[in-house]
């Protein structure tokens, strides 16, 4: 009874606000928005000026449906307060080439980010930010109730918050499992990583306590008819990239966050040049450059950490990093690359590797998650790419690729190209969206 009233009480509050703030918010687009009623989608992306794979497909999914529901409105709700809109959008044409309607596009702008930075839950990371993610949901209703409320993010834990309260529908696009039986082994076998705090690696009973709350996580969301769409990739404009006359360079495409492991990446490298030092200078050397979005004050820190792991690795005259590069540049490097480098382990996806292997560029992967279910798998029994683990594998790697003849990197190059081009173009992306979405916007609005 007392839980009854509580949600009771809690959609009074939202209910005598929602439509003067709906009606605020639509007036800023355009007049007399009230007469001229419209569908207004809610996306649930709090980092949504960050610049990654998971912002890529966002504002992917957002001019699709400007394309194909022009008098639908799109709200975001963002924790980026202190970015305008014309910046955000500009930074969406830079990084990755898309260019968005800015009359049926608002940014709701919330307070509480806070509240799901990864910093702020040492231990018990995830459970933390899905908490957080509760209060920081509740700031984004009472802010604006939309008629469907779409998470690109994953805050799961906002569905049931927005099912009870509102009226609104709810969709979602999960980058992946909340927690993939890889996760569940590692945290079941008390290893440590980037969402497992040793204590709790080392603890039985606080990793039992996590191993319940993921499976039951998972269990009680999964409670629908969900389809499976590969993220898009500008496979387009990627492969219009000559494949001819690469040079020894290794690209890294991702964000400049811990899990994305670029320490990895500099271990390989020093692994690699110290047991062929005929690649470290002179015309065959080869040259890492690191290409991600820096997001705040820790991930500029995590920059300056990695250019000091350079020096004492002595490998900083082998490495080039490009922070926050439009996309522009990151052409520029993709036409010269001849490898991507990617050392996250069990990564969702991984979509700076479909974009190597669109731009002819030969990936090197981590050899688990999507990258080695979906990504770099064989196309027509041929070889698209390679996997590796640790720096002695990607060491490997590395020189097996630099010393191939060009007729076998041209194969691999091929192969991998095509392979990205069939699977996750963004038209298949597209068709796939628009499928998934036409049966929930037909309902709620005749077009």
């Amino acid at each position: 009874a007392l839980s009854y009233y509580g949600i009771t009480v809690l959609k009074r509050i939202l209910a005598r606000n929602a439509k003067v703030n709906r009606k605020t918010i639509l007036s800023t687009l355009r007049p007399n928005a009230e007469e001229n009623p419209v569908l207004l989608i809610g996306f649930f992306h709090p980092y949504c000026n960050s610049g990654g794979g998971g912002e890529r497909v966002l504002w992917t999914i957002i001019r699709i449906i400007q394309e194909a529901y022009p008098y639908v409105v799109c709200a975001i709700y963002t924790g980026d307060t202190d970015v305008k809109k014309e910046g955000i959008l500009q930074k969406v044409e830079a990084r990755f080439n898309i260019v968005l309607n800015q009359d049926t596009l608002t940014f709701v702008h919330l307070k509480k980010r806070n509240l799901v930075e990864d910093r702020r839950y040492p231990r018990f990371t995830l459970l933390g930010q899905s908490l957080g993610s509760v209060f920081l949901g509740w700031e984004a209703l009472t802010t604006l109730v939309p008629d469907i409320f779409f998470d690109t993010m994953g805050y799961a834990f906002t569905y049931p918050l927005v099912k009870y309260l509102t009226n609104c529908k709810v969709a979602a696009y999960v980058h992946y499992p909340t927690i993939s039986s890889d996760m569940l082994n590692k945290v079941h076998e008390r290893r440590t990583g980037f969402n497992n705090d040793e204590a709790i690696a080392n603890s039985s009973l606080y990793s039992d306590l996590k191993l319940i709350w993921t499976k039951g996580h998972i269990d009680e969301l999964w409670g629908t008819d969900s389809k499976v769409v590969f993220p898009p990739c500008d496979t387009t404009a990627f492969s219009r990239l000559s494949i001819e006359g690469r040079a020894n360079i290794i690209v890294s495409v991702a964000q400049f966050r811990p899990e994305k492991d670029h320490q990895l990446q500099l271990k390989a490298l020093q692994k690699f040049l110290q047991k062929y030092a005929e690649f470290r200078t002179g015309p065959a050397a080869v040259t890492l450059v690191l290409i991600g979005s820096s997001r705040n004050e820790s991930d500029e820190l995590r920059v300056k950490q990695l250019k000091e792991q350079c020096k004492n690795l002595n490998i900083e005259h082998n490495v080039i990093f490009e922070t926050n590069a439009p996309f522009a540049k990151l052409i520029d490097w993709m036409a010269k690359a001849k490898v991507g480098i990617h050392t996250m382990w069990n990564e969702h996806f991984g979509i700076g590797i479909v974009e190597y292997m669109a731009g002819g560029v030969i990936p090197l992967a981590h050899n688990s998650g999507g990258p080695k279910m979906d990504i770099v798998v064989s196309y027509k029994g041929d070889k698209t790419g390679f996997l590796a683990s640790d720096d002695e594998s990607y060491a490997s790697a590395l020189h097996t690729i630099f010393t191939m003849s060009d007729l076998q990197q041209r194969n691999i190059q091929i192969n991998a190209r095509q392979l990205a081009m069939e699977k996750f173009s963004e038209k298949v992306f597209k068709d796939s969206i628009l499928d998934v979405l036409k049966s929930i916007l037909s309902e709620s609005q005749d077009f």
